[in-house]
C-alpha cells in the first residue's frame, strides 16, 4: 500500500505536467481546497473539522498565487489523514486504509508543490542547466 500511495502521488504530479502555468497552480489550489473539505461530514473531531477546513481553504486561496501555500495545505490535510486513520474514521468509510493512503500520498504532492509544481519539461530543463 505504501508503494501504491507514493505512485499515486507521483502520477498526480506527472499528469499535472499537461497543464500550463498559471492554470496548473490554480487547478492545484482548487484540488487541495476540495481535499480540505473531504472530512467535513465525518464529524470525527467536531468543530475542529471546521477550523481545519478554514485553515486549508485559506492556504488554498493563498495558493492561487503561491505554490508553497498549496504545499502547506497538503501537509495540513496529511495531518488530518493521520488523525482520522488513528481514530478509525477513514476518508472513505468503505475503505479502511483510505486515510492512511492519503497520508502517504499527500506529502509527495506537497513536496512537488514546494519545488514550484514544475512540469516534467521544466524539471528536465532545470536539471540540464545545473549539470
Amino acid at each position: 500500500m505504501i508503494i501504491s500511495a507514493v505512485l499515486i502521488g507521483i502520477a498526480y504530479c506527472l499528469l499535472n505536467s499537461f497543464l500550463a502555468e498559471p492554470h496548473r497552480r490554480s487547478f492545484n489550489a482548487i484540488m487541495v481546497a476540495g481535499a480540505g473539505a473531504a472530512y467535513l461530514s465525518s464529524g470525527a473531531f467536531g468543530p475542529v473539522e471546521l477550523v481545519f477546513t478554514a485553515a486549508v481553504t485559506y492556504c488554498a486561496y493563498r495558493g492561487l498565487k503561491s505554490w508553497p501555500f498549496i504545499g502547506v495545505a497538503w501537509l495540513l490535510h496529511t495531518a488530518l489523514d493521520v488523525l482520522h486513520h488513528l481514530k478509525g474514521m477513514p476518508i472513505l468509510p468503505f475503505a479502511h486504509t483510505s486515510s492512511l493512503g492519503c497520508a502517504i500520498c499527500d506529502p509527495v504532492i506537497a513536496a512537488w508543490c514546494f519545488t514550484g509544481g514544475m512540469s516534467v519539461k521544466e524539471a528536465r530543463a532545470k536539471l540540464v542547466s545545473v549539470a
